[in-house]
């Protein structure tokens, strides 16, 4: 083990510290919890990294993701002609592309991956992958019932994962709201993946692997960062007991189809909002940064300029190094990082994606671990649109579920470094995952 493969290991415990240090009650702790979610982490990570079954696992599953890209482009170019071209291509009737247009080249793909889904999940397919997740956790982690299927259900889905415990969210505790909460940040839906796919295939030709890997890994990741914030003081209604998948079937695959693809449309709606109102918000904060900084440097005589991003990336900078990633690209993936917070994973991959086109990022694990790192909807937005959901399903928790928010943020931003730091332990340049970063 290299001393870059140290120093995630310790990053992993570090992470794990500040979460106790910001506990709600030190000696409550679910350490069953913390202790089997580290193991099932570090035990996937040595799969998917080292083991050559496992490597060449993952990279079959990207490949398979990466031809379900080109077949989702065929809808697309029939849609919106030479807008869907990416950048270099040309099509049939020699027209070539108008370089990269994120509306007509990327959101598309969400419709497509989102009727997918809707395939998988009319066949019970991913029900009883989402079964397999949730007996794991409840017997390994032993955290109750509900908390454990939501967690499980947020490998595959994003907000949807509300309906499946339904019944349940009711009677949930303060705990577990906090853990269904963090569960859902520190994760990504799958079609919603597929976008991110579409920005780093280019230049991370096995990204579709890492990022099925990540989600994977930050369901037990959001267990244990969650019952490290806010452990559990109470008696969980589902504790040692079965809890049943709750969703609605629907009566023909076709019905499924029309059903997901509207459902991923309205997704789309969703994103642009919150890209169209966070850049928007997060350029009025750099104006006023700006112009605040200005007055600062005159008076004390500084240099550089001031901005939101900036000041995250000072933030984050310490957390990088911890997750693994080296001295040099440390600043650039700082920043990376830290602007998820307010601006979303989306416009983070973005530049991650335009980083490693211009040849910013020196070394490939820094790549690898800011994919993981990246992989979740840790960021203020996706909060708001996470208690308004469950809000939604029961009015009487609105209270607790804002309560407990800010606590499910941090646990989730946190979850999603650990996740980062799992990659850093295994990552190194004999592992096939890795070497097919490093080859682009």
């Amino acid at each position: 083990m290299s001393k870059s493969n140290v120093i995630s290991l310790a990053g992993m415990l570090v992470f794990m510290g500040l979460a106790w240090l910001l506990s709600s009650s030190r000696r409550t702790v679910n350490w069953r919890a913390v202790v089997w979610g580290t193991l099932l982490q570090l035990g996937f990570g040595l799969l998917v990294f080292r083991a050559p079954a496992g490597t060449r696992f993952f990279l079959l599953l990207n490949d398979v993701v990466v031809k379900l890209l080109d077949c989702a482009s065929a809808g697309t170019r029939f849609v919106f002609g030479r807008l869907a071209l990416p950048p270099g291509a040309t099509n049939e009737a020699g027209e070539t592309s108008l370089g990269f247009i994120l509306a007509f080249q990327g959101f598309p793909t969400i419709v497509f991956f989102s009727a997918l889904m809707g395939i998988l999940y009319y066949h019970g397919i991913l029900p009883a992958i989402i079964r397999g997740f949730t007996l794991i956790f409840t017997r390994l982690m032993r955290t109750s019932g509900a908390e454990s299927l939501c967690a499980a259900s947020n490998i595959f889905v994003g907000v949807e994962s509300a309906l499946v415990i339904r019944p349940y969210v009711e009677r949930l505790t303060r705990s577990e709201l906090c853990t269904v909460l963090t569960a859902g940040m520190a994760t990504v839906a799958s079609n919603v993946m597929a976008l991110y796919v579409f920005f780093l295939q280019n230049h991370f030709p096995g990204i579709a692997g890492h990022l099925i890997s990540a989600s994977i890994l930050s369901a037990p990741a959001a267990l244990v960062m969650s019952k490290l914030i806010l452990p559990e003081t109470e008696k969980p209604v589902t504790m040692d007991a079965a809890v049943r998948y709750q969703y609605e079937r629907e009566n023909s695959v076709f019905e499924a189809i029309i059903k997901a693809a509207n459902a991923g449309v309205h997704l789309i709606f969703g994103i642009v909002a919150l890209l169209l109102a966070f850049l928007g918000l997060i350029a009025l904060a750099d104006a006023i940064l700006a112009r605040v900084g200005h007055c600062i440097n005159a008076f004390l005589g500084w240099s550089g300029v001031w901005s939101l991003r900036g000041v995250l990336s000072y933030v984050f900078y310490p957390l990088t190094l911890l997750a693994g990633v080296p001295r040099e690209d440390a600043a650039l993936v700082a920043r990376i990082i830290g602007e998820r917070t307010v601006a979303t994973e989306v416009a983070g991959y973005q530049d991650l994606a335009a980083a490693l086109a211009a040849g910013w990022i020196r070394h490939p694990r820094s790549a690898v671990i800011a994919t993981y790192a990246l992989c979740g909807f840790a960021h203020v937005a996706s909060l708001a649109i996470f208690v308004g959901g469950f809000s939604a399903l029961a009015p009487s928790r609105t209270k607790d579920l804002a309560a407990v928010g800010l606590r499910a943020l941090v646990a989730a931003t946190l979850s999603c470094l650990m996740t980062a730091c799992v990659a850093g332990v295994f990552a190194g340049d004999t592992t096939l995952l890795l070497g097919t970063a490093a080859s682009r």
